[in-house]
């Protein structure tokens, strides 16, 4: 309950428009009911001939059409909070991704990440939507409706306030005590299921190539049916809920026929009064019947919130620095630096003095934790123990903006965007004119090959640069690198896909084009490590 009541709280800016389609859906509500009982009305007026049919006629025509605009405004209202709502969260969302990134999301299932930004969020329109005003809606409406049943007999309105309780109350706890568990796990499966389909798309050429496709289909099949199985029971919850809901609506007008009509032969209610308090009743239970509804959907839309309000919630593991005195670039010194990712412990007491205006190279086996010096000196993550220091100042104490302005990282992996060349490029530098994007690219030695496509830097690439080789997705992260023309340039491996001649060429840029400034390669490779001017030999520095 505690996150949809954060939810609710987010609303505070649209609560005019949220009262506005409160006061709409009980006109609404309340316009459906009087021409039910207008309708009676019509039916005495036949029998004792004492009321003017054509007025009310009139009447209930214009109770319909009142009806319709009412109905139609509640629920434009009730979809433009929601809507607005959905892309308040989803700019909350990626804000908090930006804080967390990337050490928060070094290890985050992507896969679920996406279920979350799009099928999560998306299930909390029926809590904005169909929720909120639809709750309030029906507690005042039912208040009228049983003030106006007292009017005639207290008896009947006990009835009706009872009636209302068992349809709008009682049943929907029922069928919340049965899956209260079951939307939890049917939020996460599915995010479980977003991450696998995920990993087959992208591998689904290396499970083609070692005829592991087959058996990842049969996998998929199985989350599926589990999936199905989850959901089934959801289902069968819903169905069963409206079963009782309906047999409970028959059982409420049923007691009230019969309580009417006791208390009309005992004299206590007249005719008149048994015949609007029964069909009042009858006609009543729609915003009852909504929120009984609303019972199992609603177990989904929590679960989904809870999801989203974890992410919300969650505290990053390193925080911008802003307001700090500026600092020029220096040596980068670890001084007794200890790390570790959770439980699992990297360094212990790592001391490097890594000057400045040098080629660096950082060599050693595979998982060793030559990434991670790289990471700490971007200062995605800080230190469990120790300093890293740039120009004799703990990175803790370098305003982020300009640690990010002084240094470029270069991935192994290339990441680009369905974008054109050019704006792929200005991620480095977003003010780049055409010109700047040229020279880097020319220094990257990639400019050729993108002038001879058809439309050169303006050609769209497709999705993660699919359509390049991997020493041409390289060049372009290269050129990025010559674009952004920072004093330190990290790079992470960034030959280890590439055929000989690629890494000659990446190589030789460096050393041609890169001049004046520190640079740090990690690599296990011999080959691209024969630029530097010093190798740090790793060895035996990770704990375990």
């Amino acid at each position: 309950m505690k996150d949809l009541i954060k939810l609710i709280h987010l609303v505070k800016p649209l609560r005019l428009q949220m009262i506005l389609a409160i006061i709409l859906g009980v006109l609404g509500h309340l316009a459906a009911v009087l021409i039910t009982v207008l309708g009676a009305y019509a039916i005495l007026a036949i029998i004792f001939a004492d009321i003017d049919l054509l007025t009310l006629g009139v009447i209930l025509v214009l109770l319909g059409v009142f009806r319709a605009l009412f109905r139609y405004g509640e629920q434009n209202l009730n979809h433009y909070i929601a809507f607005k709502m959905l892309a308040l969260i989803r700019h909350e969302i990626f804000t908090k991704l930006r804080t967390l990134s990337p050490s928060k999301l070094d290890k985050k299932d992507k896969g679920d990440l996406i279920s979350l930004i799009t099928s999560d969020i998306e299930l909390l329109e029926v809590f904005y939507a169909h929720t909120i005003s639809p709750l309030l809606i029906a507690l005042i409406f039912n208040s009228l409706i049983i003030l106006f049943i007292s009017s005639f007999n207290l008896v009947l309105g006990l009835i009706t306030l009872l009636s209302y309780l068992l349809i709008g109350v009682l049943i929907p706890l029922y069928a919340d005590h049965k899956c209260a568990k079951v939307g939890d796990e049917f939020r996460n499966k599915s995010g479980e299921l977003s991450s696998f389909v995920l990993e087959t798309l992208r591998g689904i050429k290396e499970f083609d190539r070692y005829a592991y496709a087959q058996k990842r289909i049969d996998e998929l099949k199985t989350k599926s049916r589990k999936l199905r199985t989850i959901e089934k029971r959801l289902k069968d919850v819903t169905m069963k809920n409206a079963s009782l809901s309906g047999a409970a609506i028959y059982l409420c007008d049923l007691i009230m026929l019969i309580s009417g009509v006791y208390l009309y032969l005992n004299d206590a209610l007249s005719f008149e009064a048994l015949l609007i308090s029964v069909i009042t009743l009858m006609s009543s239970f729609g915003p009852s019947v909504a929120l009984a509804n609303l019972s199992t959907t609603i177990q989904n839309t929590i679960a989904a919130s809870k999801r989203v309000n974890l992410l919300l919630e969650e505290e990053p593991q390193v925080r911008d620095i802003e307001g700090q005195d500026p600092v020029g670039f220096g040596d980068i010194v670890f001084d007794k630096v200890d790390f570790s990712y959770d439980d699992e412990k990297i360094f212990e007491g790592l001391k490097l003095n890594l000057k400045k205006g040098r080629v660096i190279g950082i060599a050693g086996p595979s998982g060793i934790g030559k990434s991670t010096i790289l990471k700490l000196i971007m200062r995605f993550y800080d230190p469990k123990k120790g300093t890293v220091k740039i120009n004799e100042r703990d990175l803790k104490k370098i305003n982020t903006h300009e640690l990010r302005e002084m240094s470029s990282y270069m991935r192994q992996e290339a990441d680009l965007f369905h974008d054109t060349i050019y704006n792929n490029l200005r991620i480095a530098k977003p003010d780049a004119s055409l010109e700047e994007v040229k020279e880097a690219c020319i220094k990257a030695h990639i400019h050729d090959l993108i002038m001879s496509l058809e439309k050169g830097y303006e050609t769209k690439l497709s999705e993660l640069g699919a359509s390049l080789s991997s020493g041409e997705r390289q060049r372009l992260n290269l050129a990025r690198v010559f674009l952004h023309d920072s004093d330190l340039v990290l790079l992470d491996e960034p030959t280890s896909n590439l055929d000989s001649l690629s890494e000659g060429i990446i190589l030789r840029s460096l050393k041609e084009e890169i001049k004046d400034k520190t640079i740090i390669i990690v690599s296990h490779r011999p080959s691209s490590l024969r630029i530097a001017d010093e190798v740090i030999k790793m060895e035996k520095v990770r704990v375990s």
